[in-house]
């Protein structure tokens, strides 16, 4: 069950019904230990991405959801790295502090979640065991590491026990497994459960799979079935029926959103009046675009505490996607892409077309990286087992090899 091919009226495992678009599906509050998203749906982190300029902008459209940071190296934070330190901002306005954690060894993520717990930085910590980039699953991290089933147990074992007293409760991000011949989100999900996961999101899709083809929501159901925890489900969300359909067909508690939301914080306001039953959706014109990109670019400028350069340097892969999709040409996609300041943003915004908007065929169109995994990278021998051996834990940890920098 894939999220092609969906006919305009079916029943689903909620007991509501999708027709032309609208649903009676309900989304209802999840509570993730003391904290309660009273809209469960859910900003992804993604590297590069999901700053706290992002988040605010995203959290403007959509206020009951959870924004969650983009993520952290553990061993990045121990290490207390300036640009680690960075991401772990939040605005004030922010209403749930979320932050991403990404680590192999087990006493180092331990120590990360405890710099958290002690120094008041976050609400809630999600353990990253979904990326598929190759320099994370070399090393055994991300959508690799649940395949060796204790060192998974172990990372999630440790983390709940530093931010459980605290009351911060931890929730995992998996995927499907490494290929469809080495899945491990069953297994996966009930290990988090057991050890104390507040909640598992699944990216239904492998790490072979990278992002391209179709995320498949058949797994996501699957998941849903077997744990009683809270199941988000993620993958191939363009759209607020995208969104419907999900939980239609899977029964999840609630979506995460991440490359769909790329040049679209908006699409979380579409996704709230879809689940509040309305059918009134954002289709902005460039005018409003162009504000939005102004907003966001004045955001980063206070991220990187002044220094309009890298802001403007930034926000520069925001406006390819924002711009996605307009028909504005080349040579203005170029000017902004040469900008250096706000004041160059502003002299190519004021040649447009303001009174544009996207063609209708160019609506919920996928964005961001679309395509397959060339390669898996994993360390050496790592499909043998499920279990990690000695040597491939000296390998891993016995010179921490973990890099500290970014």
């Amino acid at each position: 069950m894939s999220n092609s091919a969906v006919p305009d009226t079916r029943d689903n495992i909620n007991g509501g019904e999708v027709r032309n678009g609208l649903s009676s599906v309900v989304l209802h509050p999840v509570k993730l230990g003391t904290i309660t998203v009273p809209t469960p749906v859910v900003l992804s982190p993604m590297a590069g991405v999901t700053n706290w300029p992002f988040r605010v902008l995203c959290e403007s459209y959509g206020p009951d959801g959870l924004y969650v940071a983009e993520m952290i190296t553990a061993r990045a934070l121990v290490a207390r790295n300036p640009k680690a330190l960075r991401l772990c901002r939040f605005a004030p306005s922010e209403k749930i502090r979320s932050l991403q954690l990404y680590g192999v060894n087990p006493a180092i993520v331990a120590q990360a979640a405890k710099i958290v717990v002690d120094e008041h930085m976050a609400d809630h910590v999600d353990l990253n065991f979904g990326c598929p980039v190759p320099k994370v699953t070399r090393r055994g991290g991300g959508s690799a590491l649940p395949w060796k089933q204790d060192l998974f147990t172990e990372v999630m074992r440790r983390t709940v026990a530093v931010c459980g007293p605290a009351g911060i409760p931890v929730t995992a991000k998996i995927r499907v497994g490494i290929d469809h011949e080495h899945e491990s989100f069953l297994e996966a999900g009930h290990i988090a459960q057991e050890e104390g996961a507040a909640a598992v999101t699944l990216h239904a899709r492998t790490t072979a799979e990278y992002y391209g083809g179709h995320s498949d929501w058949e797994r996501i159901a699957q998941l849903k079935q077997e744990l009683s925890v809270p199941v988000f489900g993620n993958g191939d969300i363009w759209s607020a029926e995208d969104a419907e359909r999900m939980v239609a067909e899977t029964g999840c508690d609630g979506v995460a959103i991440g490359r769909g939301c790329q040049g679209r914080p908006w699409l979380f306001e579409d996704i709230k009046n879809a689940f509040a039953g309305s059918s009134e959706r954002v289709n902005p014109d460039l005018e409003h675009v162009c504000e939005v990109i102004l907003r966001h670019v004045h955001l980063l400028v206070d991220f990187y505490d002044g220094d309009e350069h890298m802001a403007v340097h930034d926000m520069r892969k925001h406006v390819a996607w924002y711009l996605k999709g307009f028909p504005v040409g080349g040579g203005v996609r170029k000017r902004f892409m040469e900008s250096e300041t706000i004041a160059d943003f502003q002299a190519v915004m004021a040649d447009l077309d303001m009174s544009a908007r996207l063609p209708v065929e160019a609506l919920d169109k996928p964005r961001g990286r679309v395509r397959y995994a060339k390669k898996v990278h994993l360390p050496y021998n790592w499909l043998d087992s499920r279990t990690t051996t000695a040597e491939q834990r000296e390998a891993l940890f016995g010179d921490d090899p973990m890099d500290a920098s970014y």
